[in-house]
């Protein structure tokens, strides 16, 4: 995990102004720990529980990187007592090779039951493989290719779980997607086929979306959209998402990455790897989905519910918006170290009043304040109606106009 560390001591009091009056006062000692190592996902979350497993306290984290993938790590912690850092830098130093050798081993007996408990609820009666013709390859990620295909002679998508990839730990994250995509069916979620897991290659059949995702239509090929079509994107998602969680169904990973276009600029919701039934899973505090769309209470590893999820639509929503990455000038990693200080995006000055003040709202530190999907649905419909009244008032009267001029 590190190629490097080294430890500073940073003074809790300057010694030329301790004076014999304070010395029964308690110093707290600070140290100074800085990470050197490649720039990489879940970075934060593995340099935090180090820390905190060496029974450090965070006080301060600060990010440097650089353009060739490697950064530098800095925090600013109390709980080791001693001045000296010898023994600290052992502990952490022997902390680190006993967490990575645990994690080397992604084989245990727990997940092993889990992924036959999955299998056996999911089984593949439904799902005849031969009729599965698969075609192009259309899109890879992290642990998997995505191939464009046809099931029954309808035009489906194909996600492989790639050969390198397959252990305990991706199997069960594949398997619950599984489980996760057959018990939903709503118009804004993208529509499961059927799934292979007894054989050697693991695959899901979904519906296939021809517009690819979100993302891509806003940044790669640099689309923006006019007001009615950002809401009626938005309401989607939003439908899609209140759907998700009526269901009792968190997705953890709301980004524009895992949202679909399909005819008609119907968006639908994708990519179901880390989602969880809470009731099942008891209380969350792991790290999960991508930096720059993580609500601030996954990041600082506290419990968390649904209202992360909101947090995340934040962010989709201010992509629709304004058609920019967020935080497109920091790292993912600074970006998320931003968020857990408060640190939020600009909103421009022209973003409708209204849809301003839903994004605020959206994004409130405090997952309490943020309003659950129903009610971001009926806010955005009802903002939707009134651009619409207004763009008839508008046409109606440049027609009364026109007809002036024409007498």
């Amino acid at each position: 995990m590190m190629e490097d560390l080294s430890l500073e001591r940073r003074k809790g009091v300057d010694d030329s102004e301790a004076s014999s009056a304070r010395r029964d006062v308690e110093i707290l000692r600070l140290h100074e720990v800085i990470f050197s190592t490649i720039d990489k996902p879940k970075l934060l979350s593995q340099l935090s529980a180090l820390l905190s497993e060496v029974g450090l306290n965070i006080r301060e984290a600060h990010v440097f990187s650089t353009t060739d993938g490697f950064c530098l790590d800095v925090f600013v912690v109390d709980g080791w007592e001693a001045e000296e850092t010898d023994g600290l830098l052992q502990s952490l130093k022997e902390t680190a090779a006993r967490n990575h050798a645990s994690l080397s081993n992604p084989t245990n007996s727990a997940a092993s039951e889990r992924i036959l408990e999955l299998q056996e609820k999911i089984g593949d009666s439904n799902f005849d493989r031969s009729l599965l013709q698969i075609k192009e390859k259309i899109a890879s990620g992290s642990s998997g290719d995505l191939y464009r295909g046809t099931y029954h002679g309808v035009d489906v998508a194909i996600k492989f779980l790639r050969t390198e990839h397959v252990n305990d730990s991706s199997k069960v994250e594949f398997l619950q997607e599984i489980m996760i995509l057959r018990s939903v069916n709503h118009e804004n979620v993208v529509r499961f086929y059927g799934a292979c897991t007894q054989q050697r290659k693991y695959l899901i059949v979904t519906e296939y979306m021809p517009g690819g995702n979100l993302y891509d239509f806003l940044h790669k090929q640099n689309n923006t959209l006019e007001l009615p079509v950002i809401l009626r994107i938005a309401i989607g998602i939003s439908k899609g998402m209140d759907y998700l969680h009526q269901n009792n169904i968190i997705h953890r990973d709301l980004k524009t990455a895992n949202l679909l276009i399909g005819s008609d600029q119907v968006v639908k919701i994708a990519d179901f790897g880390v989602s969880r039934h809470p009731a099942q899973e008891g209380e969350m505090t792991a790290e999960t989905g991508t930096y720059r769309w993580m609500a601030p209470e996954v990041i600082n590893h506290k419990p968390y519910n649904h209202k992360a999820d909101v947090f995340s639509f934040a962010v989709v929503l201010w992509e629709l918006a304004t058609s920019k990455v967020p935080y497109e000038n920091l790292t993912p990693l600074q970006a998320a170290l931003g968020v857990r200080q408060g640190m939020r995006l600009e909103i421009p000055s022209w973003v409708h009043p209204r849809l301003s003040k839903l994004i605020q709202q959206c994004w409130d530190a405090n997952p309490h304040l943020r309003p659950s999907f129903s009610e971001i649905t009926i806010e955005l419909e009802d903002i939707l109606r009134h651009v619409q009244v207004s763009k008839g008032a508008h046409r109606h009267s440049k027609a009364k106009i026109q007809k002036k001029s024409q007498r």
